[in-house]
């Protein structure tokens, strides 16, 4: 059996947890770090016991010949380190969201077509054996006929949420309802409808984005219907992150590393109450190592596709569809209209939302997500 080697392109928080999850994995070697920062990577090297480390990727790849590079950076880097890897016919995995426009999607996805490669894109709850518990649950009738399903984030400033935990709440959405045909949104800014001098460049480098307060309503293909809420709260509070599932004769309930069966479709305290499900760890994986359970299910599912030359669950092309579903809300929560999906105009609809109004597109602001958001509150008359 094949064993996979694998770059990691950026040493951060996320670059950390993807190298834990493929060092521990049987099928998968890491054999080179890079990044910038030379302190960043050589910790992480230390800790992993990883030689090979470099400031140039480009040199890195034509040194180690990976077969997998990992891109965990800012999303703002997402296409164009994306577009480079892949022109040395690598598959890659990059971090999510996939890129900050669909036009850019569009062409990685068509650039890994014509090299002959996999885009896996790191929604690592869809892989996790929670997610797995939930969709065994479903299967086995214990909810009875899937209704409708609810998510939230974190409580960050909602176009800021969106962006970044939304795309882990819409994945996990589309890997048990499958496909959205449509998207209907309302976003606030101050308790007031959005307008176009709301749009804001994202902190960390997400794109642009609107709203505080964003409700959207999802239309699946197949003819469920769902919500997801990005709300900004006083102080982040991720116990709000979650994903529900409602059918006919009970509930499922979805957090990362944890699922939850309600025998009843309707909950009140004092009659039924909530269950945790049985999760069954990976074959292979240490709990008490320093991997992450979703993680290494993740890379064990890359591990998979790749053996049989199909594509990962959390692909490209899944990717691409998750960020269809992002801009799909804030148009329509910018035009006030339904927007079908997939767009026909890739073009970023905020940029658009601008220039209609003879406005350019806003210009970059703080990127700590706690300064950019003292910068909006102070644009908004606050301090």
């Amino acid at each position: 059996m094949k064993t996979y080697r694998v770059a990691i392109l950026g040493c951060r928080g996320r670059g950390g947890a993807a190298a834990r999850a493929y060092a521990v994995h049987a099928r998968t070697e890491v054999v080179a770090l890079c990044d910038l920062l030379p302190e960043r990577m050589h910790a992480l090297g230390d800790e992993l016991g990883i030689a090979a480390r470099y400031g140039d990727f480009h040199q890195m790849i034509r040194t180690e010949a990976p077969d997998i590079v990992v891109i965990p950076t800012a999303t703002e880097l997402h296409y164009e380190l994306s577009m480079a890897v892949l022109e040395y016919g690598v598959h890659i995995d990059v971090e999510k969201p996939i890129c900050t426009d669909l036009s850019e999607a569009d062409q990685l996805l068509s650039l890994a077509r014509k090299k002959e490669v996999r885009i896996a894109v790191h929604h690592q709850g869809r892989s996790g054996a929670a997610m797995k518990a939930v969709k065994a649950a479903i299967a086995e009738g214990k909810i009875g006929q899937l209704r409708s399903v609810a998510g939230s984030g974190k409580g960050y400033y909602a176009g800021y949420g969106l962006m970044n935990i939304g795309t882990h709440v819409l994945n996990a959405m589309l890997g048990v309802v499958g496909s959205v045909r449509a998207v209907t949104a309302i976003a606030q800014v101050d308790g007031r409808p959005v307008q176009p001098d709301d749009v804001l460049v994202a902190a960390g480098g997400m794109g642009y984005v609107v709203g505080e307060d964003i409700t959207a309503g999802i239309e699946f293909a197949s003819g469920v219907q769902g919500v997801h809420l990005q709300q900004r709260f006083s102080s982040v509070d991720s116990r709000a992150y979650r994903v529900e599932f409602a059918g006919s004769e009970g509930r499922l309930l979805w957090r990362t590393d944890e699922a939850w069966l309600l025998p009843d479709p309707h909950y009140v305290p004092g009659e039924t109450d909530w269950q945790p499900l049985p999760i069954s760890m990976p074959l292979g994986f240490d709990p008490s190592g320093t991997a992450n359970e979703s993680e290494y299910s993740y890379v064990d599912d890359f591990v998979c596709a790749l053996d049989t030359g199909t594509d990962h669950e959390c692909s490209g092309a899944e990717g691409l569809h998750v960020l269809e579903v992002l801009l799909g809300i804030f148009e329509s929560a910018a035009t006030g209209r339904r927007v079908a999906l997939p767009q026909a105009d890739r073009t970023h609809p905020l940029v658009r939302w601008r220039a209609s109004t003879g406005m350019e597109p806003p210009q970059a602001g703080l990127r700590p997500y706690a300064e950019w958001l003292r910068e909006e509150d102070r644009r908004l008359g606050r301090l």
